[in-house]
Parts: structure tokens; sequence; C-alpha cells
């Protein structure tokens, strides 16, 4: 009620909905029906029950066909069905939305974390841990409890006073900035921060790792001179850059500018976009790309870069974020000092590039189906001996790569060494060693991969520079 609605007209038709609608269905050449479901009649469960039908378009056969070919591919790549065959995690009744990583699954989340962690001191930034609980008088001057209040865990003590779990990181690290009288020739001050968040999400919006109640994120806030938004903001752009390289993702960016409703001086609104744009601007033309501009889709307390990543499956992502923010050092008071007589407020830059490290988690799943890149895989090699005998030579061939840091599991079952060979390929080992007398004799291993290529016979250092090449890559 009091809200904008919008309709679209299209001869006698007139929908409530956004638009726009083709003039005669003789532009649809190609369709199929998806799926079907039973609803009530005007979401009344009094009324009769009627069935909805789903169904796509596409101008051609062709597109049609592509289409339905990455949507089986998508259907047999899910990150819950891969998660369950490769035993990588589970969710209970117990705590809806929060996920129980099992040890393979721990071992790539915890691989994230420390991808992330190495790329920290590379570029500058600071790893802090702040607490998961706060008095909600936090919240109340970062606006979040009147703003956000709803998709919080909040809870009194028996002192009646009333806390909450945090959701965000920023409010936390503010006090960290205000902790200590700061100067210019301390900024940028660049936070960084895999601290637990909780959301208060409804519990039929929770879908496997995309829509969780508990998760973690790279989170970090950088703390910086209204001069120095130019070199960060790029700086996390180059960083976004180098770490979707490295998972074999696309990008696509927009500049979201001022909404309607905003807080702040309009001046300080336009010079901020402006710095945004000509950091875009820069960016792209070094990287031979483009962006686009959103107008009005920017947070009410700032101008921010929007990034969507584009997956095997031409899926469009929001993982990445890099928002301005002025509003929360005005909150909470931070400043810094320019000179002995002048104090300023810093602006604070937002950024995340993984954004939730369970959501990644569920992107890379079906990004890969499940066949991890060695640098990443739960399960790297699996030795196989072709019987009893060379069960000794295979744990110690075992030992020496597990002392290199990898991910390795003998096979010293009973089952035929060609059933090993095959279970180590549906488990998804990135590498098969098979050996034998000849192996044992020569102190070699016979290499195979999880897709059947056959490398033959090398040297253990030989199969040591096999695998750093293949983490390289």
């Amino acid at each position: 009620e009091g809200e904008m609605t919008t309709a679209y007209r299209c001869g006698p038709l007139i929908d409530l909905c956004t638009g726009p609608h083709i003039p005669n269905t003789g532009l649809v050449k190609a369709f199929a029906l998806t799926k079907n479901s039973a609803a009530y009649w005007k979401g009344d469960a009094k009324n009769d029950s009627v069935q909805r039908v789903y169904g796509v378009s596409y101008p051609d056969k062709k597109s049609l066909k592509e289409h339905m070919r990455l949507m089986k591919e998508a259907a047999e790549n899910d990150h819950r069905k891969v998660g369950k065959e490769q035993k990588l995690f589970f969710f209970h009744q117990m705590s809806p939305g929060s996920c129980f990583f099992l040890p393979h699954g721990a071992r790539i989340y915890n691989k994230l974390i420390s991808f992330i962690r190495g790329c920290y001191r590379e570029r500058g930034f600071q790893e802090v841990v702040t607490p998961n609980i706060y008095n909600c008088d936090l919240w109340k001057t970062s606006g979040h409890y009147q703003n956000y209040r709803e998709d919080m865990f909040l809870f009194e003590t028996v002192d009646k006073d009333e806390y909450g779990m945090k959701p965000m990181n920023c409010p936390g690290h503010c006090l960290m900035f205000k902790h200590e009288s700061r100067s210019y020739k301390d900024l940028p001050m660049r936070f960084a921060d895999f601290g637990v968040l909780h959301r208060n999400e409804a519990s039929g919006s929770l879908t496997g790792l995309t829509r969780v109640r508990r998760f973690q994120q790279d989170d970090a806030h950088i703390f910086c001179a209204k001069d120095q938004i130019f070199s960060e903001v790029k700086g996390a752009l180059e960083f976004m850059k180098y770490v979707y390289d490295a998972m074999g993702f696309t990008f696509h960016l927009k500049l979201s500018t001022r909404p309607d409703k905003y807080v702040g001086d309009v001046k300080v609104w336009d010079e901020a976009e402006k710095e945004l744009g000509k950091c875009l601007e820069s960016f792209c033309t070094e990287n031979k790309m483009k962006w686009e501009l959103n107008p009005g889709d920017g947070a009410f307390y700032g101008p921010k870069i929007d990034i969507q990543l584009e997956d095997a499956l031409k899926r469009r992502h929001q993982c990445a974020t890099v928002q301005l923010d002025f509003q929360l050092p005005i909150r909470f008071g931070l400043k810094f000092r320019r000179t002995n007589e002048l104090m300023e407020e810093p602006v604070i830059v937002h950024r995340a590039i993984l954004g939730s490290v369970e959501r990644m988690f569920a992107i890379l799943c079906e990004q890969w189906g499940g066949k991890w890149p060695l640098w990443l895989s739960p399960r790297q090699v699996c030795v196989v001996p072709v019987a009893e005998a060379y069960n000794e030579y295979a744990n110690k061939v075992a030992k020496q790569l597990h002392n290199a840091g990898y991910y390795v599991d003998v096979d010293e079952s009973n089952n035929q060494f060609k059933k090993k060979v095959r279970n180590a390929a549906i488990a998804k080992y990135n590498y098969i060693l098979i050996l034998g007398e000849k192996e044992k004799t020569g102190k070699t291993v016979n290499i195979r991969t999880r897709d059947g290529a056959v490398h033959g016979e090398k040297s253990i250092p030989d199969f040591f520079d096999m695998l750093a090449e293949d983490v390289a890559a």
C-alpha cells in the first residue's frame, strides 16, 4: 500500500509485471515445458489446487538445445549432489542453515581461506579477530538494529541486556580503528577478518550452501583518506581479478550510483562516483574490458561496484563487492589527524572477493562438477598396490607425498587392482599411482589420472615435478 507497481500492456493483455512481452507468438520458434507444480488458487489453502506449468522459449532450436544442455549439466553438477557423493558436507535439522563440513569438505573450505590469506600478506592486509556477539547498543550506533533487525539473531542475557550475533564485521572494525588515535601516516589501514557471521534467513529460503544462516566471508575493510580511494579500489579490483583468474571465472562490472533514498551530501556522492568511474575506466582499459552504469542502485550509504562472476554454465553470481561508505565513520565518530590542527573522517571501503566461503564452495563445486583442480582437491593422490606384497612400498611412497603436503590415500583393500583404480577414478582422485614389482624394484610409480589418461612409469622426483607443475598451472 502506498508503493509503486508496474503494468505492461500488449494489445488487450494488461499484466502486472515489468515486461516486456513479445507482440505475437510467431516469434517463439522453440519452446519446452520444464516442470509443473501444484498451487492453491490465489495462495489460499481453502481454494482448489491448480497446476502451475513452467517452460522456456527461445528464438531458435539451437539456442533452446544449448540451454537444455546447460540445465542438464547444472542438475548433474548440483553442489548438494556432489557434496553427498564425495562426502564433503551435510545439513541437519538440529541446526538449519548451518553446514557440517566433513573432513574432505573442510580441506577445500580451509584451502580457500588459506589461498586468500596468502594473498593478504602480499597486498598489505592485516588479519584481525573480532567477537561474534555484541551489545545491541553497537548495532543501534551502526544502524543495523533499526534497518536489519529482522535478519539478526538477538537475545537477552540474565542481566536483561540485549545482545546480537554479528551479521557483518564492519561495526567491530570501526571499534578497532577508534581504539587508538590515528594519523594520515597510518592510512590506508586494511583490516581483514574471516570471522563467523550469522543471519536469520527464513527457513523456506535456505538452499544448500548458497543460502545459509552461518557462514564466513573473506571480509575486509579499508580505512583510507579520500585521496586514496582510487588506488585502494583499483587494488581491490586487481586482487579480485587475480583470484577469479585462478578459478577460471570471467566477470562483469557495474557502477551503482546514488539511490533515491540516500544519506550524506550530494557533492560527496558525486565525487565518490567520479572516483569509482575513474577506477573502473583505468582497470577496464588495462584489461580490455567494459563496465556498465547502473543508476540509482547504490547502497544508501555510498556508491558501489557490483561484480558478477560467470561460471562454466554461463550463470552469473554476485560474490565480490567493493563499496564506499561515508556514513559509518560519521556514526562511530572516526577521525584521523591530517595536521596538528586538522582532523578528518576516513572513508571505509567494504571489500570481499569470495564473498561467503560457503557460497563460493558451492559455485566451484558446480563449476568443476566435483573434479577439483589439484591445488584445491581434497583427494589428490590414491596409491594402488596391485597385490598385498606391495603395500609396504605403497605406504613408503604415500609417506613421501604426505610429508610434501599432499592429500594421499593407499587402497589396501582386498579388491582387484582394476576395481581399486575404478574406485579411485569415481572418487575423483587427481592422480592414481599403480605399484607392482617393476615399480618397487625401480623405485618408480605408474601414473594415471581420474579421466583415464596414462602417463606411464616415472621416478618419484619426476612425479613431484609433475605435481608442482599442475599446482602452478
